[in-house]
């Protein structure tokens, strides 16, 4: 099945491509682009992938699924376009780096998360598409059984990955890590209705950074 996205992922993942999960997949998104408005745009359904290729892959961060509000999904979780209002979770993303750094008066305006992307950062949602205004909407289609392929993928074919584990839905895709050659690291998720119950204080991006320093890799910029 031919699918737009970045060689190495298409190699990684080649017995995807034709299974018969990842075909009822396609055609179950196909004809939700036809019949309603769904998120991110066609073209933007595996950005994450586009934007960090399989061997750059050092820190895995995973959401749940798109933003489903116009203008806000873009292809890489918790991300938003340039110009976007931050959501929530994303405000209480950056409030933890800042303070985890030790640097708060530098909080980003700016949502646009392809810098992290293009250092080595997999910004990955367990689920590629939403129907607008439908959180969730397209759960248990499919893509979760894609992204454990993507998970699987990356916890056997490289080493000293990083994953980034907020909230009980990406804490569960952590069965499938081995933790003897990855670090993984999980916390509340970043919501307002949890944000305060442990995600603020996990200081996650020290510790990834301190990880990727003692496996000879160059830390994330994450600010």
């Amino acid at each position: 099945m031919a699918v737009r996205i970045e060689d190495s992922w298409r190699t990684a993942l080649s017995a995807q491509w034709e299974a018969p999960y990842f075909k009822d997949l396609t055609q179950f998104v196909r004809e939700e682009y036809k019949r309603t408005q769904v998120f991110p745009s066609p073209g933007r359904i595996f950005a994450a992938f586009d934007s960090c290729p399989f061997d750059k892959v050092k820190v895995v961060i995973l959401g749940q699924d798109p933003y489903h509000g116009p203008g806000q999904a873009n292809g890489l979780c918790f991300a938003v376009p340039d110009g976007v209002p931050l959501p929530p979770s994303l405000v209480n993303i950056f409030t933890e780096i800042s303070n985890d750094l030790g640097c708060p008066e530098r909080k980003p305006s700016n949502g646009d998360l392809s810098h992290w992307a293009q250092q080595g950062v997999l910004l990955l949602n367990a689920t590629l598409t939403v129907e607008a205004h439908k959180a969730g909407s397209h759960q248990g289609k499919g893509w979760e059984l894609f992204t454990d392929a993507v998970i699987d993928a990356i916890n056997r074919g490289r080493e000293n990955v990083v994953f980034l584990l907020w909230g009980s839905y990406a804490i569960r895709k952590g069965a499938l890590i081995d933790r003897s050659k990855h670090l993984v690291l999980t916390s509340p998720h970043p919501s307002p209705l949890s944000a305060y119950r442990g995600f603020f204080g996990n200081r996650h991006f020290s510790k990834t950074n301190e990880y990727l320093i003692a496996h000879g890799k160059e830390p994330i910029q994450w600010l």
